[in-house]
């Protein structure tokens, strides 16, 4: 098995990265039908976050394991990361790169409901700045922040 590398994303990375993202959601949210959202995350990978984001991979064996993407704001939409990967270090290398690339700091959204995801944001520096709802899915969401 080789070494976790990290790289820019390239245009050909996006059905790879699509896929990532139903699979990984998939795992984390099983009641959620994400097939069923799959044209809605492609249209939105596509004119909202490829355009204004910098978008980093993760990648090992030649295999798509993971993105983050972050904003010129400092704003983190998306770090997703493979189930297999999970407890690996491919997430907090893919939020060290968002770091370096907003040095500023960095905010995030994260589902009340995702204990896991919450504990690793904490464990990486971020603390909680409120609460506040997902404007799509109207689910409640901790609004947390990273400064340097």
């Amino acid at each position: 098995m080789s070494a976790l590398t990290l790289r820019p994303y390239r245009v050909e990375d996006e059905a790879a990265a699509i896929a990532l993202w139903h699979r990984s959601w998939q795992q984390a949210y099983p009641q959620i039908d994400f097939a069923a959202r799959l044209e809605w995350w492609r249209e939105r990978w596509r004119k909202d976050l490829v355009p204004t984001a910098s978008i980093v991979v993760a990648e090992q064996d030649s295999a798509l394991t993971g993105f983050v993407t972050i904003d010129g704001d400092g704003y983190l939409d998306q770090l997703v990361v493979d189930p297999a990967h999970w407890g690996s270090d491919a997430a907090r290398r893919l939020v060290d790169e968002a770091k370096r690339l907003s040095p500023a700091g960095v905010t995030l959204l994260v589902n009340k409901d995702n204990t896991r995801a919450i504990r690793f944001y904490e464990r990486n520096g971020f603390v909680h700045a409120g609460d506040d709802v997902n404007p799509t899915s109207g689910r409640p969401v901790l609004k947390m922040v990273w400064r340097a």
